[in-house]
């Protein structure tokens, strides 16, 4: 289903739409009512596939509208499943009389994020108490008129993300401590197993520090491999789940470049701190005793 919405010229800048072919609608639209429409992509795509939609006609409640225009929106397909039309021919075809269901306002640009919700804040007060006072409706009334401050919203959203993130963070640390553990252990009984070897080695002349690299790049390997298959598992999962779980604040999620290098990094000091003990031990073994190992 899409959604037509009666509007003004501006409310293209206001929800950040970019015309892909033919024009939004202007003031002319309004002043005589033209029965024109401008459609998001997803539209387009599904009513005129790869056909040029501009000059076709669209019918919306027993209405003709013309299409003019294509958009598209950086909130993703769901914003594209729009269609505007000049809000003085909505209120015309579809019984809207003179009523306006809602108004769209934004204010300058601020110097950051913060003082952006700050200054919306108080100017969504600002409103709704002169609102109120115009329209004679009780200072503690918050049914009649309400604000809807995107920007606060916005806020509360990133801070619940921030907070998940931080979760997740301390998932993946707990899970890489239990994983260094799990390797130091595997290690131990591999360098056990090894002693006869080692001690071969050893006795040929092999330094401390050269036993002590062998166990380390081994658990340096294991580690490293099982992060990448897991790196390249959680991105095939994300890129097969990730258009199922758009939301208006979730766009294209992918994962951020710089936090794979640093899992990376991580994944090698873990491998390098679950090696340290076990080549640590081995390095202190004595070849004769190493020898006379079964």
């Amino acid at each position: 289903s899409y959604a037509v919405h009666g509007t003004f010229p501006a409310y293209q800048e206001l929800e950040n739409m970019t015309l892909t072919a033919g024009r939004f609608i202007d003031l002319n639209d309004l002043d005589n009512s033209e029965k024109t429409m401008v459609i998001g992509n997803r539209v387009k795509l599904d009513l005129f596939k790869e056909e040029d939609p501009i000059g076709k006609i669209v019918q919306v409640a027993g209405v003709n509208f013309k299409v003019v225009g294509v958009f598209t929106d950086p909130g993703g397909e769901r914003d594209e499943t729009r269609a505007v039309v000049p809000i003085t021919t909505a209120q015309k075809a579809f019984g809207g009389a003179n009523n306006i269901e809602r108004l769209y306002l934004t204010l300058k640009p601020e110097d950051n994020f913060d003082a952006a919700v700050a200054a919306s804040g108080q100017f969504s007060t600002e409103l709704e108490n002169f609102l109120k006072s115009r329209h004679t409706v009780a200072p503690d009334d918050n049914s009649a008129i309400r604000i809807n401050n995107y920007l606060e919203n916005a806020k509360r959203f990133f801070t619940l993300m921030d907070m998940i993130r931080l979760f997740f963070w301390g998932v993946g640390i707990c899970t890489i401590i239990a994983g260094v553990v799990g390797v130091s252990n595997i290690m131990l009984i591999i360098v056990k197993e090894r002693t006869r070897e080692i001690g071969i080695r050893k006795a040929l002349g092999a330094q401390p520090l050269s036993i002590i690299g062998m166990i380390l790049h081994e658990s340096i390997f294991v580690t490293a491999i099982a992060g990448f298959l897991g790196l390249i598992f959680s991105l095939a999962l994300l890129e097969f789940i990730g258009p199922a779980i758009e939301t208006q604040y979730i766009y294209n999620p992918t994962v951020n470049f710089t936090v794979a290098i640093n899992t990376v990094i991580i994944l090698v000091l873990a491998g390098a701190l679950a090696g340290f003990f076990p080549a640590w031990r081995a390095a202190r073994i004595k070849p004769i005793t190493a020898l006379r190992d079964e």
